[in-house]
């Protein structure tokens, strides 16, 4: 059962981040707002809030893309939560002007 709870919940925390691939082939999960710096050497550097840094095995283009992407999918859950709302709210609104009609 606890193996299960923590894929569960590994699998809830990378929906929320990004996966990368450290030098030593280890998967990586980091949340894309705690990266301060991205840092193109030889290798990629990321440099966290906290003043960590991390080297990982993707270019600083495919680190950039993956926070893009993951931030598209955010802005537009957002997008389509808030049209439901406004839908809702539009089939709402009518009904009340009618009743206030009759």
């Amino acid at each position: 059962m606890l193996a299960i709870a923590m894929a569960r919940s590994s699998s809830r925390s990378a929906q929320f981040m990004i996966q990368l691939t450290r030098l030593n082939n280890q998967p990586l999960v980091v949340n894309s707002d705690l990266i301060k710096f991205l840092e193109k050497s030889p290798d990629t550097v990321l440099t966290l809030l906290t003043g960590e840094k991390v080297v990982v095995r993707e270019t600083s283009e495919e680190v950039l893309q993956k926070i893009v992407a993951f931030r598209q999918a955010v802005l537009s859950g957002l997008t389509l939560q808030s049209a439901g709302v406004a839908a809702s709210a539009g089939t709402v609104v009518p009904s009340l002007a009618l009743e206030k009609q009759s």
